[in-house]
Parts: C-alpha cells; structure tokens; sequence
C-alpha cells in the first residue's frame, strides 16, 4: 500500500494565483459568480505547476479536485488532420470528459473514422464512464484511448462496473507509465519563454505508483 504525505495545494496550484493583489481577487471573484456554472479552461498548453501537482499519480488525491484532460485527435477522412490540446474542468456543470464530448468532438468530420487518446489526471467518474461508454456505442468510427494517471474512487463497486462498461464498449483504459508522464510534459506543458525546454523530472515513487494503479485496473477490469 502506498503512503503518501498528506499535501495541502497552494492556490495557485489550484488553478488560482496564490498572491492575486487584493483588488485583482476581489474584480476575479466577482467575475466568477457572474458566470454560468458551465465554465471550462480550454488551451493548448497548461502550466508546469497545474501539471506537476493535479497529475502526480499518488493514491490519496487530496486538494486535486479538477480534472486536466490534454488530447490529441487523428482523423482520417477526405482531410486527415491531427489537432491537440487540453481542457481543465472547474467541477461545475461539465466535467472535461462531457466537454471533449460538447466542444472539441463535434469539430471532426461527421462520419470519418476518428482516433483519439486522452491523457488524463484522474480516471473518470460514473457519469462521464456512462457518457463516453454511449458515445462509443453510437460512433462505430470513434476510438478512443485513455491514459489515466491515477484511479478516481476505484473502490466503488459502481465506478468499478462503469469502467467495465467503457472498456466493453470499446474504450482502452490504461494507467500512465512515466514515459507517458514525460510525453504530456514535451507536448502539453507550457515552458518558460526564452529558455531551453526543461527536460521531465520524475517524481519519487512515480514507478512504484504506476505499478499499483496497473494492479488495481487488472483487478477491475
């Protein structure tokens, strides 16, 4: 069983800036009640820090309560194309699985056969299993992939049979290798402006984590 020491994220680590002058806070706030609960981040690079804590493959998640979903989609139609990107949730209405399914899906040629591959922070919850689980069934030219850093609540019994679902409906559900870890890092992670871009450092136990979540997900599914 892993231990890992209980951490308690900074704002900024959070999707929020730690010192926000008072002024700026107060104006961000207030902006932030104005919005519509449906309010998802989308882009093509996050930051290094959103990475480094929200994708850490520990076992007990706490204070990681969003979930960053970077991905890429191949289509092969009468214009194949590739297009790449992420999306960070900020647990309202829509979860980043859901908006995938409501934004960037959608923008594909209707009826072409799709590859896409997630790279995910955490495993999806019941709802967003069922989501994708339907959008498989319904587009035999749809697939998926989705590498997972850690698992979201896997002892319970009905994430455990929503996963089940998703793999029988087609869907690939793997858990993040550090190779893959170092790959979101080169291809979805901002790097300072003006500097050479920093090679990926492993975390202590990021081997050992993957192991167990691997255990956990053969166990399951």
């Amino acid at each position: 069983k892993m231990a890992e020491k209980q951490e308690e994220p900074s704002n900024a680590q959070n999707g929020e800036p730690d010192n926000a002058e008072e002024g700026e806070g107060k104006k961000k706030k207030v902006k932030r009640e104005d919005l519509p609960p449906f309010e998802i981040v989308t882009g093509e690079r996050l930051p290094a820090i959103f990475f480094k804590f929200q994708f850490r493959n520990v076992e007990y998640s706490s204070g990681r309560n969003k979930t960053f979903l970077c991905y890429v989609v191949e289509t092969q139609g009468k214009e194949p194309a590739t297009c790449r990107g992420y999306l960070e949730d900020e647990h309202a209405a829509a979860h980043a699985e859901m908006a995938f399914f409501n934004t960037i899906l959608p923008r594909c040629e209707p009826g072409a056969r799709c590859s896409v591959t997630w790279f995910v922070s955490s495993s999806p919850c019941v709802a967003c299993a069922q989501r994708i689980t339907d959008t498989l069934r319904a587009n035999k030219g749809l697939r998926l992939t989705i590498m997972v850093g850690r698992l979201f609540m896997w002892e319970e019994p009905e994430v455990q049979e929503a996963l089940r679902n998703m793999k029988a409906a087609g869907c690939k559900l793997r858990i993040m290798k550090p190779q893959d870890f170092e790959y979101v890092w080169q291809n979805f992670v901002e790097q300072e402006e003006g500097e050479e871009a920093k090679s990926f450092v492993p975390w202590e136990d990021i081997q050992e984590n993957f192991q167990y979540y691997e255990e956990k997900l053969a166990e399951i599914l």
